[in-house]
């Protein structure tokens, strides 16, 4: 395949909440949400989260400098936290730009950045870094153009999630993947903004953090389950459902049972492992 036409992702990190050592996780994988996303040339990265870091320690064994888009669904911790720790921040000639959708008109990314590496719970600050960050702040609903050609479309939609939330379409070369984590499911009736979102797209990322039988627990608490994904996906003709945000509670074991039942229920789906790359 011609390197300008790829579009490919692969998952780097696929836990919610906080990441999760040992070996009862190491097959579906402990880090925290990150997806590093192909378009041709360019690298769009989904999230922050503890899984950037291993993806940032690749990215430095590169021999060019590197240029990217990070796209954040939202600031809370699991999602920004592999932030001070990207490698390639700290070196020179790279360039990357920071996009976040869920934080005006009350905060800004510069401001929630300079926290998380401020005193006492970080021991340097963002003055650290040696490569060239551009921070974007926009509004959930806006669509935008990236890459050198500007031909990877971005169009964006909030989600129901507490202090918001940003859901990603990304649209190259007539394919679509589509990234929404983390959200509430509607009860009783289909979100429309997330079913126009992800309308004949190819892959939905979908949080998919509690079970049927866990969520009543969890109401309010801005997570969906993997049913609530499926619904989506066949009322949108979308093409295939990705099970990911995996809550830190659900091991290897759990993990495939939930798998097996998923996929008698509705095939075109599958759960999102650490390494684990689809090509569209």
């Amino acid at each position: 395949m011609d390197s300008s036409n790829e579009f490919w992702f692969k998952f780097w990190g696929v836990r919610g909440s906080f990441p999760c050592p040992g070996l009862q996780f190491s097959k579906f994988g402990g880090h925290t949400s990150c997806v590093e996303v192909r378009c041709g040339e360019h690298t769009l990265i989904l999230d922050a989260g503890t899984g950037s870091y291993p993806l940032g320690l690749e990215m430095s064994k590169r021999s060019r400098p590197q240029t990217a888009d990070i796209l954040l669904s939202h600031t809370h911790l699991d999602h920004v936290l592999g932030l001070p720790f990207f490698p390639p921040f700290y070196q020179t000639g790279h360039h990357f730009h920071l996009w976040a959708g869920n934080l005006l008109p009350r905060h800004q990314l510069k401001d929630v950045i300079g926290k998380l590496m401020s005193k006492p719970l970080f021991p340097i600050g963002p003055d650290a870094f040696k490569a060239q960050l551009d921070l974007h702040d926009f509004k959930a609903g806006e669509t935008f153009w990236l890459g050198p050609e500007s031909d990877i479309e971005v169009i964006t939609t909030d989600l129901n999630h507490p202090n918001e939330a940003t859901g990603y379409r990304i649209n190259y070369q007539g394919k679509s993947l589509c990234y929404i984590t983390d959200t509430e499911h509607m009860e009783g009736q289909l979100n429309p903004q997330i079913l126009q979102l992800i309308e004949g797209s190819d892959y939905v990322i979908y949080d998919s953090t509690y079970t049927p039988e866990e969520y009543p627990q969890h109401k309010n608490w801005g997570h969906s389950t993997w049913e609530a994904g499926a619904e989506l996906c066949k009322a949108s003709d979308a093409k295939n459902l990705v099970i990911f945000h995996h809550d830190p509670g659900h091991d290897d074991m759990f993990m495939e049972q939930l798998e097996k039942k998923a996929q008698s229920v509705y095939p075109s789906c599958l759960v999102a492992k650490q390494n684990l790359k689809i090509e569209l």
